[in-house]
């Protein structure tokens, strides 16, 4: 991937991340793997992505905890799979920005009502027991929903995490590494700035688009 030259959109990107996984799979039992799609950004990424290796598709519903003032900036994250959540914090930031337990608390609730939404909307994560999980998001700034997302995959009892997004932060990609089995993350622009510069349609995905896309 050039650096100069930005997906087209996220089914573009999707069919570039779909080639780099399936070559990381190859001569993997396919039967075992489960692709999981963070919404809504993560979805038109991940449907290349699971019809290239034949595997079922589902949502993986992660929040992100925003920073005060700065939504966009991940402070941490929470997900959800099974009866599980996961809560996940950027230490740097929490203390970069001075967060004390009491805010962080209510920023964390505040996002657990609307996972607790998510999930009733798109419908509970299916079981990853002894399974291969693909997580497929639509890009990588600071990690922190990915590393919830890896963690809620972990202790639901996955077989083996496979961590994929078609671009992301140096920084980001390395932090993964403990928590997937592998991180495959083709593009990892050097200065990194936001997710959206490496891509020409950035353009929101809505909750009807993530569903129907989830149920083709």
């Amino acid at each position: 991937m050039d650096g100069r030259r930005p997906y087209a959109d996220r089914s573009a990107a999707g069919r570039v991340l779909a080639d780099e996984v399936v070559g990381v799979l190859a001569g993997h039992d396919h039967g075992s793997l489960l692709v999981l799609a963070l919404p809504r950004g993560g979805v038109p990424v991940a449907v290349p992505v699971a019809r290239r290796l034949g595997a079922p598709l589902s949502a993986l519903i992660v929040r992100k905890v925003g920073a005060p003032g700065q939504p966009e900036l991940a402070v941490g994250a929470i997900a959800a799979i099974g009866d599980r959540v996961v809560r996940v914090l950027n230490d740097a930031w929490v203390r970069r920005l001075g967060l004390s337990e009491e805010q962080l608390a209510t920023m964390i609730a505040r996002e657990a009502a609307e996972l607790g939404a998510s999930v009733t909307l798109f419908g509970a994560t299916p079981s990853v027991v002894d399974r291969t999980v693909v997580v497929v998001d639509d890009g990588l700034a600071t990690g922190a929903t990915m590393r919830a997302a890896l963690l809620a995959v972990r202790e639901a009892g996955a077989g083996s995490v496979l961590a994929a997004a078609p671009v992301g932060a140096i920084g980001a990609c390395r932090d993964l590494a403990g928590l997937a089995d592998t991180v495959v993350c083709p593009w990892q622009p050097d200065p990194f700035r936001a997710v959206g510069e490496h891509y020409r349609d950035f353009r929101q995905v809505n909750d009807a688009d993530a569903i129907a896309l989830l149920r083709r």
